[in-house]
């Protein structure tokens, strides 16, 4: 089946124009792949020169081999799910790695060139203390990483989490710890060198700052190729089937059409999620609109410290990325 998906997914390439300014593999575990496999992946791409080229990695599936094999194909950017140094929360959110692996896995990356690494990480696992958080922040912030994206912990339907918490065999941490959490995150990796660019994201530079996330988030087209991966030509938001056999035995694609009104407000949805928050102009350029006349509880907000035009862009007080959701619920109820 990996086989014949690499197969289909090297079809689906071929249809699509480049070049690309970036390339993300996962949406999964690409390390899981052998490593026959995985040179058959990233042959796919291996005539384009994306200036960030990153690849999702998982600790207790990567070899030295395999890291060799991602330095041949010029990835020059990790992303690895690490989401804790606490094994009895590792056990909680079923991970199979160890912290050994966490550290050999970046110290044999970093050894083959490949410096630019991104740590995934989560606050708000259940049980979980301040004092856990601030010792996966020591050990986090102690690593030759160059980017951490801290995640608050989200009880989806449909997941092993949420089936424990109907039976009431979870107890989520309280709003106020959460919180707290979040502050502790903010604060301690900053004074560890860690800049806060985006909500969940925190780089050591700008130039380490995520630039295919940053597509996403500022409403540029993307493609999208793979089993369940979306994808925005500019009109049309697209997807394929999350199933892998229904996707090698046809890779269609299902349209749906972005009115200007819903990409107005997903610009703005996301574009707060930023630091630097959203360009007054650039809406004015795109929809001829202003969000302040449009959205009057914008003001409000302004008034209570958790939003702030500065240099004609609106972005949102450290005060007013605690309460963020309460925010965007303006544009996600007003079309």
């Amino acid at each position: 089946m990996i086989d014949n998906y690499i197969n289909t997914l090297k079809k689906e390439k071929e249809k699509v124009k480049g070049p690309f300014t970036t390339i993300y593999i996962g949406g999964g575990t690409p390390s899981m792949l052998n490593k026959q496999q995985l040179k058959s992946l990233l042959s796919i791409f291996e005539n384009e020169q994306p200036s960030e080229y990153t690849i999702e990695i998982n600790p207790e599936s990567y070899t030295i081999d395999k890291g060799k094999v991602l330095k041949e194909y010029n990835v020059n950017r990790v992303s690895l799910g690490v989401q804790t140094f606490n094994n009895e929360h590792l056990k909680k959110l079923n991970r199979l790695h160890t912290n050994e692996q966490v550290f050999k896995t970046i110290s044999s990356l970093n050894s083959l060139g490949i410096n630019n690494i991104s740590i995934d990480l989560i606050f708000g696992i259940p049980s979980q203390t301040k004092e856990d958080l601030l010792n996966d922040l020591k050990i986090a912030t102690s690593l030759n990483v160059t980017h951490i994206s801290y995640y608050e912990l989200s009880i989806e339907e449909k997941t092993f989490f949420h089936l424990l918490y109907q039976k009431g065999l979870l107890e989520p941490i309280s709003s106020d710890l959460q919180v707290e959490m979040y502050e502790t995150v903010i604060s301690y990796l900053k004074e560890n060198g860690f800049h806060q660019y985006e909500v969940s994201n925190y780089a050591k530079a700008i130039k380490y700052e995520s630039l295919h996330n940053k597509i996403y988030w500022s409403l540029y087209p993307y493609e999208g190729l793979g089993a369940g991966s979306h994808g925005f030509d500019g009109s049309y938001r697209y997807y394929h089937s999350e199933n892998v056999s229904e996707y090698i035995k046809e890779p269609k694609v299902i349209k749906e059409f972005q009115t200007e009104d819903v990409l107005y407000a997903d610009y703005l949805i996301f574009g707060l999620r930023m630091m630097q928050g959203v360009s007054l102009e650039r809406i004015k350029s795109l929809f001829n609109r202003n969000p302040l006349e449009d959205f009057k509880e914008l003001n409000t907000f302004i008034k209570d410290g958790l939003l702030v035009v500065e240099d004609n862009h609106l972005k949102p007080t450290l005060k007013g990325t605690f309460l963020l959701n309460k925010i965007v619920e303006v544009f996600v109820w007003s079309f």
